[in-house]
């Protein structure tokens, strides 16, 4: 609904933009002869918005102002970025300014009375899920802890049920234990519940397996915790989960078609031009840049481990002193970084250091979206301390990724174990279009100088 309103938005903009350019314009009139001689690619506008508007299209932020506003502002900015960019690559004149102008003014308002229109009917309360958790032991208490994170939250959690008596009344993480499995079916009922979310890692009772099946039969959904996990916070929890789910779920979602490897690769070769191209543009200015700072050499070239482990050499501009690792032993990059130049730190804030990757896209060693790539030092050593790290090496490493663009750098072991979450979110949920939406916001992690 967000995707078919958005590009409806857009093509009432473009109606408007045609009529005030025609209008504006003294020797032209609105008319058939007039949208004749428009540029073909303006009417691509209504399209290339919801590309731009992508990263809106996911719930929790679609219901959030504060997420609505700068993610409509930054659309805009990057479709003028855009038309700045093919405009001074072209012939003089040759695009209407006026027109695409309008368009973005007018698809900007367009669109934000639109979402807020949506976030005050689909944040009521009557058009919200109404739910129940499952289970009040360790694995319910963080599922409590994630929608306390929640701002504003998508369902309506009305309370907990636990066979344990003694918990029964009691208040966990601000909500409180409203019954067991004996009476579940009554609180779906008397609550208008509609989703139950099941979180319970141990063995559970015959009868609260038989309730959950009878709330089911119902019309009651049900979701399993890592699911629930999966959907609010696009992460998997690798803490939470058995060993079984690796062998039963990951092994098989990571499994990738070879119609989405043909295309993904076809992707990467075309991208990887345009990458090099950018680089040799590039290079005679940010070359100069680093030899004037810290002098030679230009480049640097560093071992990652990529698909399945294999050990290749990995190509940036050089951002560091000569000597920024004297004993040889591999060390976190932190925030302002004191072994960076000051070139190399605008280079890093800017993520210019890593436009040579695309060298390492084009031998097939590295590909435009997946996992970060890391040193093998640093991968034997997150093996000994985060839980199934070794898996994001079951797929090629990215330029940018699923993890990039959702979290700044990790620096410490928890934010690691959060960027695998990430990372392997995308393994098993990767597509056309999940790579496509990861490319769409990598200029917001670009612009927002969150490189170290």
């Amino acid at each position: 609904m967000l995707i078919i309103v958005d590009t409806l938005m857009a093509l009432t903009a473009l109606t408007i933009a045609l009529i005030f350019w025609a209008v504006a314009d003294k020797f032209q009139s609105f008319s058939l002869q007039f949208l004749i001689r428009t540029p073909g690619w303006f009417f691509l506008l209504p399209i290339i918005w919801p590309f731009l508007m992508t990263r809106m299209y996911e719930e929790h932020r679609a219901r959030n102002l504060q997420e609505v506003i700068p993610g409509i502002a930054l659309a805009a900015f990057l479709g003028f970025g855009l038309y700045l960019l093919v405009y001074f690559t072209s012939t003089p004149s040759s695009l209407p300014r006026i027109g695409v102008a309008v368009f973005l003014i007018s698809v900007s308002i367009l669109t934000l009375v639109w979402r807020l229109f949506y976030i005050r009917i689909f944040t009521a309360p009557q058009f919200m899920r109404r739910l129940l958790l499952v289970g009040a032991g360790e694995t319910g208490k963080i599922m409590l802890k994630i929608i306390n994170q929640l701002n504003p939250r998508p369902f309506i959690l009305v309370g907990i049920i636990d066979d344990d008596m003694q918990k029964m009344g009691t208040d966990i993480e601000g909500f409180q234990v409203i019954g067991g499995s004996d009476n579940l079916l009554e609180m779906i009922r008397e609550f208008n519940i509609s989703d139950l979310i099941v979180a319970i890692s141990g063995r559970m009772q015959g009868s609260m397996f038989q309730s959950l099946l009878d709330a089911q039969e119902m019309g009651t959904d049900i979701t399993r915790m890592p699911v629930a996990y999966e959907e609010i916070l696009d992460r998997v929890p690798i803490r939470y989960l058995e060993a079984e789910w690796i062998v039963r779920t990951f092994v098989d979602k990571a499994r990738a078609k070879p119609f989405y490897e043909i295309i993904k690769r076809t992707n990467d070769i075309i991208g990887g031009l345009i990458g090099v191209l950018i680089m040799l543009l590039l290079l005679p200015l940010i070359g100069f840049g680093i030899l004037v700072d810290s002098g030679r050499p230009i480049f640097y070239k560093q071992i990652r481990l990529g698909k399945g482990g294999q050990q290749y050499n990995m190509i940036k501009f050089r951002t560091m002193r000569q000597d920024a690792e004297p004993d040889g032993q591999p060390q976190w990059a932190e925030e302002n970084d004191r072994r960076a130049t000051r070139f190399g730190r605008f280079l890093r804030k800017t993520h210019l250091d890593e436009i040579p990757q695309f060298i390492n896209v084009l031998r097939g060693e590295m590909s435009l979206v997946g996992p970060r790539a890391e040193r093998p030092e640093l991968v034997d050593w997150f093996q000994q301390h985060v839980p199934f790290y070794r898996a994001r090496l079951l797929v090629k490493p990215g330029i940018t990724g699923w993890a990039q663009v959702n979290q700044s750098y990790a620096a410490t072991i928890d934010e690691t174990i959060e960027k695998l979450e990430y990372d392997l979110y995308y393994i098993t949920h990767r597509s056309i279009w999940m790579d496509l939406r990861v490319i769409l916001r990598t200029p917001k992690m670009v612009l927002g100088f969150r490189g170290r």
